[in-house]
């Protein structure tokens, strides 16, 4: 668990080959780490270097589509390694052109939406049990409110983040708790190529944004901080503004 200042000890990322996560595991290292688990379905591929020398580094198959997986793999994460002081749930996929394609689509719901859903549940239990920890989930200002030129991605994470902000609700009293991260464009090997937004960050911003929101206990955090301003009056755009701003 954690120690007496608060600082992890064990971190389970879902999504082990994310650079956001990578970022917020970087910005959570200090001498009290002592174990890292990167989840995700190539292990072999995954890169396991890059960590403080005293961390030991594990791997273990994640598959997000795998439902019935996911609650097993938790368990037996936690019986090898002990308590998970903090579980980042970093995957997903952009499916930007997933719209006139059904099945494209609804892959792209099962991996971002279904996915979060069973792994979340699959933590939260091991978290209730526990007494302590707390889920980070990397949702997206895509969720917020849907653009047509992305709209099942952003339904996907809007569905994440209702998920999320629900499941943090009910572990209340539990000791365990749910944060959920709303973070803008991000530059990173997903959005390697793509035109950026307004307010583009790099993943050390939103780690930073994560650490800082844990150590307040935040049950959600943006980053950059200014989106929540910017997105509580987006918002309520008319429509029409809505969509010229999407274009």
């Amino acid at each position: 668990m954690n120690n007496a200042i608060n600082q992890p000890q064990t971190i389970l990322v879902l999504g082990g080959n994310s650079d956001i996560a990578r970022a917020i595991v970087a910005e959570l290292s200090s001498p009290a780490l002592k174990t890292v688990v990167l989840a995700c379905r190539d292990t072999a591929s995954t890169e396991t270097t890059g960590f403080a020398d005293h961390v030991k580094v594990a791997t273990v198959t994640f598959d997000a589509t795998d439902h019935a997986a996911h609650a097993p793999m938790i368990d037996a994460v936690a019986a090898e390694h002990g308590d998970l002081d903090v579980v980042i749930q970093a995957f997903g996929q952009l499916g930007l052109e997933v719209a006139d394609d059904p099945v494209a689509a609804a892959q792209l719901a099962t991996v971002n939406y279904a996915g979060a859903v069973s792994s979340g549940l699959a933590v939260a239990a091991q978290l209730r049990k526990q007494g302590h920890g707390t889920l980070v989930v990397l949702s997206s200002v895509a969720g917020v409110r849907t653009r047509a030129s992305n709209f099942v991605y952003g339904s996907t994470k809007a569905g994440q983040d209702a998920f999320a902000t629900g499941l943090g609700h009910s572990l209340h009293g539990s000791g365990a708790s749910v944060m959920t991260v709303r973070p803008g464009f991000v530059r990173s090997s997903m959005t390697e190529g793509m035109e950026e937004a307004p307010f583009t960050i790099d993943a050390a911003v939103v780690a930073e944004a994560v650490v800082s929101g844990l150590k307040k206990g935040s049950s959600v955090v943006w980053a950059p901080a200014k989106l929540r301003g910017v997105f509580g009056l987006l918002k309520f755009a008319p429509d029409f503004v809505w969509r010229k701003l999407d274009s």
